[in-house]
């Protein structure tokens, strides 16, 4: 699996950028042993931070309960100001049931254009400006390309991307968010796609496997199949429902 639009940042940003972070965690077994009265106020508390972010952080709420061992819940954040990253945590660690949280891995990215694109765009989905997309099911993974990539032509370069673009675009319910780490996280891209329903984007993946641009992939695991869903019921679902 490779990315539809990934390229290497070239000279001085000339556009405005915001950050998007993608907080996986999972909750200490030990908080589903406190008293139930205890647990529902921790709840409460914790979704009143997470509803109430910083005003310039905006974010969606995923479930991975049942779909990724390890992991349980998914913050999917948008801010201009990466110190509105860091208020937030320090905000959900100031919680009785935040302090009961454990990051299981966490990416960090920037937006902007592929310059793979020429006048073709995604609104939303590239460019500085990133909209946190609408759709039911969200699959994420970190994604780095090998360095015989970087030295291919530009043009060449454009070229194989061109084929990959062709592949995508059959698949037009699905959505691309492509953030850019190189520098600031791990990976050098974080990929996340927006699908109504799981199948698109299994079909998606496996039609790109046969691409020119699939062999210069070096990392793309792990990947995150995550469902939408509320602050309360993210919450809820990874603490445990009783019959």
């Amino acid at each position: 699996m490779s990315a539809p639009s990934p390229t290497e940042p070239e000279g001085a940003p000339e556009e405005e950028r915001d950050f998007v972070r993608y907080l996986f965690w999972r909750l200490r077994p030990e908080w589903r042993w406190r008293p139930k009265p205890e647990r529902e106020l921790g709840r409460q508390e914790l979704a009143t931070v997470l509803t109430h972010p910083p005003r310039d952080l905006t974010l969606r709420a995923f479930s991975l309960v049942g779909t990724k061992a390890g992991t349980q819940g998914l913050l999917w954040m948008v801010t201009p100001r990466v110190e509105a990253l860091q208020e937030l945590e320090s905000r959900i660690w100031g919680t009785r049931m935040g302090s009961h949280w454990e990051i299981s891995h966490s990416y960090l990215g920037m937006g902007r254009r592929s310059e793979y694109l020429d006048e073709h765009a995604h609104a939303g989905q590239e460019g500085g400006h990133v909209v946190l997309g609408s759709k039911p099911y969200l699959f994420v993974y970190p994604f780095v390309k090998k360095r015989e990539w970087y030295r291919l032509p530009f043009e060449e370069r454009r070229k194989v991307m061109g084929e990959h673009f062709r592949i995508g675009h059959k698949f037009p319910s699905v959505e691309i968010h492509t953030g850019y780490s190189f520098g600031l996280d791990d990976p050098e891209f974080i990929l996340a796609f927006g699908a109504d329903r799981p199948e698109e984007f299994l079909d998606l993946v496996q039609a790109l496997r046969p691409t020119e641009a699939s062999r210069y992939t070096e990392l793309e695991t792990p990947i995150f199949t995550c469902l939408g869903t509320t602050v309360p019921e993210m919450l809820e679902l990874a603490e445990g429902r009783s019959l």
